[in-house]
């Protein structure tokens, strides 16, 4: 198992040992909010019945008003009968003066046909002793109800008008102020959650609290989030009798509905924060190997320096010395095949010099070159247009890249196959396809193969294709991938490189 292989379980592991966290959070998050919710719940609940049984007291007292209205009504009507009885029959005066004396609160006066005030009573000495009082009195009785007619004689008619006595005029402050008391309480409410008290209509807003009021500005807003609150709870009915019936609608607190987004934020907020770590920890990091590659590269380079100098003062001696030329000569190539990989070397870290050069050509002295000192048993087929293309390339890293796929090919077909390097000319510029006929690459591993330490081979350090992905892509600006692989039945690797 390779090194890439132990950091991909290892992620893995990591990757499930989250999700684990995450989800276990989430679910002890959620039960929490829940609990809240459910308290909540219980609170608004019993806050409800509060208010039910609040507005059943109001419903209870504007009862009672009505009632007390009515009587005094009753009271105003039989104080008339008792004047009428009194100016009619004299017989037994002794009851309909009782009648008369009996109403101690009820404000009346009674007057003529011609309003000329003939009687009065309940009212305090100043406005009873005044006339012009007593027609500002009468104005205002007869602004508040209907008089109660009395037929004198022969057609004659009185007219008795009276007002709220000063009883009832109390009971009113009072039921007045229990009704602003309860819509106080609503828009205040215990629960502490958003509430609108509405109208028989489920328009009209009469109050509201713990809203923002740029929500309810308009009605069409207005509209919208009551409807919005009767999907959530159904709206608590307050009668106040008479017909009278109103509607508090309410829904769940803001705390509880940001408890509830809360885990899902936060985890949101440290995932962007891992992720962007990750990012400078993984780029931290690939900057350090680079510059460990780098550094390595360049030693190694200088130390080829030596020997490779000592062997070319060798080659001239034996040239001298009368050795075969044809042995020279090849010992010659492989010392400038040595320079060339020194010369890579030295260039691994710094930005290359890119030329214009022939695609073709360098393929062909590539393969010629492999062809010479590779297994016979390999057989290698160059597949090249009938004119040239060109691209903007190192040819020392270009050829390095070309060996590197090569040898990884020869490797997987086991020293014997068939190698096939077809190059197609493209508008944006060169695509090279090298085929070769070995084991081949499974689908999952089609980008690792590119991954530093990733290799197959029991000896490897697992850079070779890594380099050529950094030598095609940062320095030559190009591509190269996994075209297609199926076990057993070989790879294709694809390069793209660019005209300029």
């Amino acid at each position: 198992m390779n090194i890439y292989s132990k950091k991909q379980q290892w992620k893995w592991i990591l990757f499930i040992v989250a999700i684990g966290i995450v989800f276990t959070s989430l679910w002890y998050t959620n039960n929490l909010v829940n609990r809240i919710a459910n308290d909540e719940q219980k609170k608004v609940t019993l806050w409800a019945e509060a208010v039910q049984k609040k507005a059943k007291l109001v419903k209870f007292t504007n009862d009672l008003f009505q009632k007390l209205k009515i009587e005094e009504r009753k009271k105003a009507e039989l104080y008339a009968l008792a004047t009428k009885q009194l100016n009619s029959d004299l017989s037994d005066i002794s009851f309909v003066l009782k009648v008369l004396q009996d109403n101690t609160t009820v404000p009346v006066i009674l007057t003529d046909e011609k309003n000329n005030v003939t009687a009065s009573r309940n009212f305090d000495s100043i406005i009873a002793n005044d006339k012009v009082a007593l027609q500002k009195e009468l104005v205002v009785m007869k602004s508040l109800y209907e008089p109660v007619e009395i037929e004198v004689y022969r057609g004659q008619k009185n007219y008795l008008y009276y007002k709220d006595s000063r009883l009832f005029n109390d009971i009113k402050v009072v039921f007045d102020s229990l009704i602003k008391s309860f819509i106080s309480e609503v828009a205040i409410n215990s629960a502490a959650v958003p509430v609108i008290y509405t109208d028989s209509s489920k328009t009209n807003i009469i109050a509201y609290g713990n809203i923002d009021s740029t929500k309810i500005n308009t009605p069409e807003k207005s509209t919208t989030i009551i409807q919005f609150m009767e999907l959530q709870n159904s709206p608590i009915l307050v009668d106040l009798g008479e017909g009278s019936k109103n509607y508090i609608f309410y829904e769940q607190s803001p705390l509880l509905i940001q408890l509830k987004y809360y885990p899902y934020i936060q985890f949101g907020v440290i995932g962007v924060f891992l992720l962007i770590a990750y990012i400078l920890f993984s780029t931290a990091r690939k900057a350090e190997q680079d510059q460990v590659w780098v550094g390595m590269s360049k030693e190694t380079a200088h130390q080829l320096g030596t020997p490779l100098s000592s062997l070319m003062a060798w080659i001239d001696y034996l040239k001298n010395s009368g050795t075969d030329e044809s042995v020279v000569d090849e010992m010659n190539r492989d010392v400038m095949r040595l320079n060339m990989i020194t010369e890579r070397f030295s260039k691994i870290g710094s930005q290359p010099t890119l030329q214009d050069e022939d695609v073709c050509l360098v393929l062909r002295n590539a393969i010629d070159y492999l062809k010479t000192r590779t297994s016979k048993n390999v057989n290698y087929s160059l597949h090249l247009p009938n004119t040239e293309i060109h691209a903007q390339l190192s040819v020392p890293l270009f050829e390095w890249v070309i060996e590197n796929i090569c040898k990884n090919a020869i490797d997987a077909m086991d020293g014997k196959g068939e190698l096939a390097v077809t190059v197609t000319n493209i508008p944006e510029g060169a695509c090279i396809d090298i085929r070769d006929s070995g084991k081949g690459i499974n689908k999952s591993k089609f980008k690792s193969v590119f991954k530093p330490g990733f290799t197959t081979k029991k000896r490897g350090w697992g850079l070779g294709l890594s380099l050529c992905k950094r030598i095609i892509e940062n320095y030559h600006n190009g591509k190269i991938f996994v075209l297609q692989s199926e076990e057993n039945n070989g790879t294709t690797f694809r390069i793209l490189l660019n005209r300029g």
